[in-house]
């Protein structure tokens, strides 16, 4: 140990690299350490499929109007991020159901779940990975 220590000490690069390499691991590492204090529990485009046709799931998609447009799932609902809050009463109908939330790439429906769970959609989900991960994992979208 002591002259691995010796080793990196000899030249910056060799530091660097040793830095380099602790930091790209932390990356990878960080999404799967942080999945457990997510705000409510998230589904991959084949279980949000699964939830849609079994349970009667309902899309909820929290894009802006414009990036709706370009592609959604079919027969998502459009509520903006933006305005959830003041259309809640809207979803009402909906709290007895899985509700998934979309959005480009997970990170603004998974805000929008916890706006649901606190009004009480228990069964609400994020879609992970978005709008994205739905296209590749080859499902179909919608264009208005």
């Amino acid at each position: 140990m002591e002259s691995f220590f010796i080793y990196l000490q000899k030249s910056p690069y060799n530091m660097m690299l040793f830095g380099g390499a602790i930091a790209s691991g932390a990356m990878l590492l960080w999404p799967m350490l942080m999945r457990p204090f997510r705000a409510g529990s998230e589904v991959t485009a084949f279980a949000a499929v699964q939830l849609i046709n079994r349970k009667d799931g309902v899309v909820i998609d929290v894009r802006d109007i414009g990036e709706f447009e370009a592609g959604h799932i079919a027969g998502a609902k459009h509520v903006p991020e933006a305005q959830l809050t003041e259309r809640i009463k809207e979803l009402e109908k909906f709290k007895d159901k899985p509700v998934i939330l979309a959005c480009r790439t997970g990170n603004r429906s998974g805000s929008a779940v916890k706006i649901l769970r606190s009004n009480g959609f228990t069964e609400a989900v994020n879609l992970g990975g978005g709008i994205v991960a739905w296209e590749q994992a080859g499902m179909p979208l919608q264009k208005k």
